[in-house]
């Protein structure tokens, strides 16, 4: 057999080959088309490599695995290419192909639970795991195309369950307006909604309770409000967008989270005008910085430990002087994370009277705190966010105290906060229900004022 011949082979054999890996492609990609239809996954990423993978984690229920199988696999290829650059006989070539066979293994185990997991969610049996893994394009795409096969559950389902209120308050002239739309986030290749349809108005002069499980999104509303990570949202306080106007009104909002960052080798009064430097208008003279420090030492009991290092501190003391640098202000909204951590009831009980006297000023407060039954008398009004059942913040009741009872109907914030939690959480699962509820009356209160 000549030359000629032999190349005409071999390029007959490589086109031969593009063609059947091509179909097997096209086979397989059609298998996830079917199978992302039925599990209301976004059909389109079924012809992208990779993508699509992670996108069975999700009908999967999986989607952990599928971000390690992801990165793995993103890792595998580039250290592929790498070991291109290095020659086949060094110690780096070799120690990349230890770390590329690391990755693969990684890559089998992950898909293997990814797999299980699909299983699981179509309601089969565990052998079929071998089909998959022997017979990949053909049980694809049996799967898919499969009347018999369906999803006991659609984990890529999108849509809320939950209607939405429709709402935007008007702004009130004395106080806080909060509009927000939604608040969403692109986090590995699918956009999810952290926050949706939260509106509400809060009159100065009043104290908030702001109550929500873990995950329910208070943090996100807390950041939102502040403007620290913007929504889409109207976010009026007073006169001022918050969004629009912030250098203006930046001054006029207090943030004290849980964990303080505050100098211990530093003394109160040091700690203070440092405060004071940072937080108040450059425009604010010395002689007037220093009269307001003396002012928020006196008001927060603070003035016969001005010399006192921080690391000398008590607990309730110190906790005084971490709300004390940013009330350095005067702010008119003043929001606080868990001020009463770690603080025994007496003294939390005491801190509390003190926020209470705050808002009694004019001011808005609004308290994040893990043991609100002990305090609750102190408190005006209260807002309860809630997952529903796509796992977004939404508002279930904003109000009096003594109306969020009733709506309820339960005695307690802790019941309250129990009725909401997801079953797997300990609580009732009833989420849902009072979002509901708290969006159609926000509609009908809505349309009352505008008819």
């Amino acid at each position: 057999m000549d030359a000629a011949s032999t190349q005409d082979i071999i390029t007959s054999a490589e086109i031969f080959d593009a063609v059947y890996q091509f179909l097997k492609w096209l086979l397989l990609s059609f298998g996830y088309y079917k199978i992302f239809e039925k599990c209301a996954v976004n059909k389109k990423w079924a012809f992208v490599p990779l993508v699509r993978e992670y996108k069975l984690g999700v009908c999967a229920d999986r989607e952990y695995e599928a971000r390690i199988y992801t990165i793995l696999t993103l890792a595998s290829a580039l250290i592929r290419l790498a070991r291109y650059f290095f020659d086949p006989e060094s110690l780096s070539y070799a120690l990349l192909g230890v770390l590329m066979l690391s990755c693969m293994i990684g890559q089998l185990v992950y898909s293997i639970r990814i797999i299980l997991g699909l299983i699981q969610i179509f309601g089969r049996r565990k052998r079929w795991l071998f089909m998959f893994i022997l017979f990949e394009t053909p049980t694809t795409l049996y799967w898919g195309l499969s009347s018999k096969f369906q999803p006991l559950k659609k984990m890529g389902l999108k849509e809320m369950t939950v209607e939405s209120s429709d709402a935007h308050l008007q702004d009130i002239a004395d106080g806080l307006t909060v509009n927000i739309t939604d608040r969403t986030v692109t986090d590995f290749f699918r956009k999810k909604a952290l926050l949706k349809d939260i509106h509400m108005t809060i009159p100065k002069g009043h104290m908030v309770l702001l109550l929500g499980g873990s995950g329910a999104g208070k943090t996100t509303f807390l950041n939102a409000v502040t403007g620290y990570e913007k929504a889409n949202a109207s976010i009026q306080l007073r006169e001022n967008d918050l969004y629009k106007d912030y250098e203006k009104v930046k001054y006029d909002v207090g943030f004290v989270p849980q964990q303080d960052l505050m100098r211990g080798s530093d003394t109160v009064l040091l700690t203070l005008s440092d405060a004071a430097m940072m937080r108040l208008p450059a425009d604010v003279s010395f002689t007037e910085r220093r009269k307001r420090v003396q002012a928020v030492l006196d008001e927060f009991g603070l003035a016969a430990i001005k010399n006192s290092l921080v690391d000398k501190l008590s607990g309730g003391q110190r906790k005084r002087l971490s709300i004390a640098m940013e009330y350095i202000s005067n702010p008119t909204l003043f929001i606080l994370d868990e001020p009463d951590s770690g603080l025994d009831g007496v003294v939390a009980k005491g801190l509390f009277k003190k926020l209470r006297s705050i808002a009694d000023t004019g001011k808005i407060v609004i308290v994040i705190t893990h043991t609100p039954d002990r305090v609750i008398d102190l408190f005006d009004d209260v807002i309860v966010l809630a997952k529903d059942s796509s796992r977004t913040g939404r508002l279930a009741y904003y109000g009096s105290v003594e109306n969020a009872r009733k709506f309820f109907r339960k005695d307690t914030m802790e019941e309250i906060l129990l009725s909401i939690n997801q079953k797997e959480e300990g609580g009732e699962g009833r989420a849902d229900e009072f979002i509901m509820k708290c969006a159609k009356a926000l509609k009908k209160d809505t349309k009352r004022k505008a008819g």
